[in-house]
C-alpha cells in the first residue's frame, strides 16, 4: 500500500473531513459522461454536491483524471469530463490499471467507485441504481461487476433499487448467495428505479438514517466483508407508472437484441432508448431520485460519524 500515494488523490476538502471524522458521501462519475447531455450532466452533478452539503456531509466525486484516481474533483474536473462525455471511458474494476497506467481519464461506475472511495477510507457512496443480473443472464452470464463488488468492498451503497431494465429477481438471488444485505428505506418491496414497486422484497425494512448507520456500524465491528445495499425509493411525485415503464423497457430490450448489442454497451444503449420513447421523462425521474438518494446517504453518514 506503500505506493497507492503514485495513483490516489484526495481533495485537500475531502481529506481534511477524513481526518477530522466528519460525514463523507462518495459521488460516481459516470452519471456525468454517460448519464445525460453536456450541460445537463454538469449541472446535475453540481446539485448533487449541493444537496450533500445541505444534509451536512462532506461530498467526494469520483473519478480518474489523468491516470489518478481522484477522490473530491473541481468544478472545472466536473466541467471537463462532462464536456468529453462519451469520450471518457466508462471505468470498471478491470479498468483502472490500464487507465493508472496510461494515465488516461476515467468515468466510475458503482464497482470503481467503491473501490476508490475504500482506498480513501471514505464508507458511504450515493448513485442511482445499480447494476445487477442482465435479463437472460442464464445464457449469457451478463452479470454487472457491481454486485461482486458489493460482496467484497466495504461500502455503503444508497441506491433507488436496480435499474428496471434488469431481472430483479436474479439479482435479489445472486446478492443473497454473496451475503449481502439489501435494506428497504422505509419499504419492504425493492423499488425499481422509476418506480417504487417491483414486487420482489428486500431482507430488511429500516425506518430511519440512524437504524441504517447502526447496522453497517455492526457489520463493521464484526469483521464481516463487503458492503450493503440501501435501496430509496424516487419520491412518489417523480415515479413513473409501473406498467407504463415496464412496456417501454420491454420495447427497448427487444430492439437490443436484434442489433446484437450486448455486454457494458446494453446499459447505456436501453436508458437511452428508454428516455426517447418516454419523451424524457425517465432522465427527469432520474435525476431526482439521484437528488433524493445523495440526500439519504448524507443523514446516514452524518449519523454514522456520531
Amino acid at each position: 500500500m506503500n505506493n497507492l500515494k503514485k495513483y490516489l488523490d484526495v481533495s485537500p476538502e475531502v481529506q481534511k473531513a477524513i481526518d477530522e471524522g466528519k460525514p463523507i458521501v462518495a459521488l460516481e462519475s459516470t452519471i456525468i459522461s454517460h448519464g445525460m447531455p453536456y450541460p445537463q450532466n454538469v449541472e446535475t452533478a453540481l446539485h448533487v454536491e449541493s444537496v450533500v452539503r445541505e444534509n451536512g456531509a462532506v461530498p467526494a466525486t469520483i473519478a480518474i483524471i489523468g491516470g489518478k484516481l481522484r477522490v473530491g474533483l473541481t468544478k472545472e474536473e466536473i466541467d471537463h469530463l462532462g464536456k468529453k462525455g462519451l469520450a471518457v471511458t466508462k471505468a470498471s474494476r478491470r479498468d483502472i490499471p490500464i487507465l493508472a497506467a496510461r494515465g488516461e481519464d476515467g468515468a466510475t461506475t458503482v464497482a470503481a467507485t467503491m473501490i476508490i472511495a475504500a482506498l480513501a477510507g471514505v464508507s458511504i457512496f450515493a448513485t442511482g441504481g445499480v447494476g445487477g443480473v442482465h435479463r437472460g443472464a442464464e445464457t449469457t452470464m451478463d452479470i454487472s461487476a457491481d454486485l461482486e463488488e458489493l460482496a467484497m468492498t466495504p461500502v455503503m451503497v444508497v441506491c433507488a433499487g436496480a435499474k428496471s431494465i434488469l431481472d430483479l429477481g436474479l439479482t435479489l438471488e445472486y446478492l443473497e448467495t454473496k451475503g449481502v444485505i439489501v435494506i428497504g428505506y422505509q419499504t419492504k418491496e425493492l423499488p425499481a428505479f422509476y418506480t417504487r414497486q417491483s414486487g420482489f422484497k428486500v431482507d430488511y425494512e429500516l425506518d430511519t438514517p440512524k437504524e441504517i448507520a447502526d447496522a453497517f456500524r455492526a457489520k463493521e465491528d464484526l469483521g464481516l466483508k463487503g458492503g450493503m445495499l440501501v435501496t430509496n425509493p424516487i419520491p412518489e411525485q417523480y415515479a413513473m407508472d409501473h406498467d407504463y415503464i415496464s412496456a417501454s423497457i420491454e420495447k427497448a430490450c427487444e430492439e437490443a437484441k436484434s442489433l446484437g448489442i450486448k455486454g457494458k454497451e446494453t446499459t447505456p444503449f436501453l436508458l437511452d432508448k428508454i428516455q426517447k420513447i418516454t419523451k424524457g421523462s425517465s432522465l427527469a425521474a432520474n435525476i431526482q431520485l439521484v437528488y433524493n438518494n445523495a440526500a439519504l446517504a448524507s443523514k446516514i453518514a452524518v449519523e454514522f460519524c456520531k
